[in-house]
């Protein structure tokens, strides 16, 4: 049992799914509901049919996966990545990340000139699209020298478990607009979704808004839709079902925006963060749960 900083004490079930077991690669969980660092593996170089099997797997049952001492190419990036879908392109309209010569590939490169970051809230990657993105990977080959601008990662499903089951049937059948333009300026989409969703690999539930693009509840009144909502973030970012990632020189994360949500922290300005991202395109729509 967890006990609340703001309220009565909260109970977080374990996942029931046991501990997994994998025989070409290590995967070292790095909280009890989110996260988990693979070592043992090469992503410079094509994985084997076993690699790959045991990595989408590793994907689906910890949410977010880190690797380290990875110095890869945009190649590398793509082809990795590539295995779990398509690449798409982001939807923004205006951002803060930065085009390169390959379409499929974003810079995220901030220092002592940069007025802002993106992703300082917590977040799903682009949720105003019609069908959001799978998932993300952020390759970063350059690192503030004494630490800093660590990403914050969060278990939507740990977050949907720990909720009263009252409040689970009130939220089941609801739905909420995603608006783009909140972060990306007008002409980015805005999107209708469930606020309970179930991933269709897993099929757990999780809660589905964010901070950055929620705007509103659709069947609620405006004050109560702000009530619920404002519960709901606060919720979801508890430091209980979430993990720190810590970067070093070349490494990666790569995350499952169908259950996860993260936010990077600026705390290393003026230094430099730089690397680069690609991002899974999504297949359908947030399922309801």
């Amino acid at each position: 049992m967890f006990t609340s900083t703001i309220g009565a004490p909260i109970t977080a079930r374990t996942p029931t799914q046991s501990a997994a077991t994998y025989q070409s690669i290590t995967v070292t969980p790095a909280s009890p509901h989110i996260g988990a660092e693979v070592t043992d593996i090469d992503l410079t170089q094509p994985l084997s049919e076993r690699q790959i099997q045991e990595v989408k797997d590793a994907f689906t049952r910890y949410q977010v996966l880190f690797f380290r001492d990875q110095k890869i190419s945009f190649e590398d990036q793509i082809r990795f990545a590539g295995l779990f879908g398509p690449l798409g392109k982001h939807v923004g309209a205006q951002t803060i990340s930065k085009s390169t010569d390959h379409p499929l590939v974003r810079k995220f490169h901030y220092d002592e000139t940069s007025q802002r970051i993106s992703g300082e809230s917590w977040h799903s990657d682009q949720s105003c699209a019609p069908m959001p993105p799978l998932g993300s990977m952020l390759y970063n080959h350059t690192i503030p020298p004494d630490g800093g601008g660590d990403t914050m990662f969060a278990s939507t499903y740990a977050a949907y478990e720990a909720l009263s089951e009252p409040m689970k049937n009130f939220l089941s059948g609801l739905t909420a607009t995603h608006d783009g333009a909140r972060v990306f300026g007008p002409g980015t989409p805005k999107s209708s979704h469930p606020i309970i969703t179930r991933h269709p690999e897993s099929g757990r539930k999780g809660i589905f808004v964010n901070w950055d693009f929620t705007s509103h509840i659709n069947e609620l009144p405006r004050s109560e839709s702000e009530a619920i909502l404002k519960f709901l973030y606060r919720h979801i970012g508890r430091d209980e079902w979430a993990c720190r990632f810590r970067w070093q020189a070349h490494s990666i994360a790569f995350w499952d925006n169908r259950c996860a949500q993260h936010k990077a922290l600026w705390d290393y300005w003026p230094n430099v963060r730089s690397g680069f991202r690609v991002q899974i395109e999504g297949v359908q729509a947030p399922i309801p749960g």
